[in-house]
């Protein structure tokens, strides 16, 4: 997905769907923002609605296209669409990947399925987008294990805080989908009703 210069689209949506734009520059620039909030007026309800899918756009990475067809077969299924659409979006396995620690940023997660390290029940997958289910269980592929990418594995999962539907097993490197993500317990940056909301106007 085309991004363009993300601490301007950081900025922009007012949230840091980048990690590499959470630095001190972003934090401060974010403070006088916050400071002269209004100045431009204040956003329509649809405008609002529109900001809220584009900050869950840009927090998984996925391109106008394709976030459209999570946002029809969310509201397609039965049940709560909101949860519907929370489940599609956080059951991609690069999210997962990320959730888990295993990595620091989307980006990253993303390379490291699409190369190939990650398996799922055993078998590689190099789909980022790939929808795992409760009792889905990733790891890394053996030949993998010893790569620079994840030299600092230990020293960098010790201190992340998984969602609890997240079990990680750090000495196996082993991620379990143990059950179904919420919006209280996935630490979201966007509205996700309100995300709907623009699609069914």
């Amino acid at each position: 997905m085309l991004i363009g210069p993300r601490y301007k689209k950081a900025r922009y949506l007012g949230i840091p769907v980048f990690s590499k734009t959470q630095t001190q520059k972003y934090a401060l620039r974010s403070q006088a923002k916050q400071k002269t909030k209004g100045r431009r007026g204040n956003k329509s309800e649809y405008g609002l609605q529109l900001l809220e899918k584009q900050k869950a756009r840009y927090s998984y990475g996925v391109s106008g296209t394709q976030f459209t067809k999570y946002v029809k077969a969310a509201l397609q299924a039965s049940g709560d669409n909101a949860k519907n659409l929370l489940n599609i979006l956080e059951g991609r396995l690069d999210n997962v990947v990320l959730r888990a620690g295993f990595t620091t940023s989307r980006s990253a997660a993303r390379q490291m399925v699409s190369h190939g390290h990650i398996l799922v029940n055993g078998k590689i997958v190099t789909i980022p987008s790939y929808q795992v289910s409760v009792g889905d269980v990733m790891s890394i592929r053996e030949g993998s294990k010893n790569k620079a990418l994840f030299a600092k594995f230990d020293e960098m999962i010790k201190d992340v805080k998984f969602p609890s539907w997240i079990k990680v097993n750090a000495e196996k490197r082993e991620i379990t989908i143990d059950g179904e993500p919420s919006a209280e317990t996935s630490e979201l940056l966007f509205n996700v009703r309100a995300v709907l909301e623009f699609y069914t106007r």
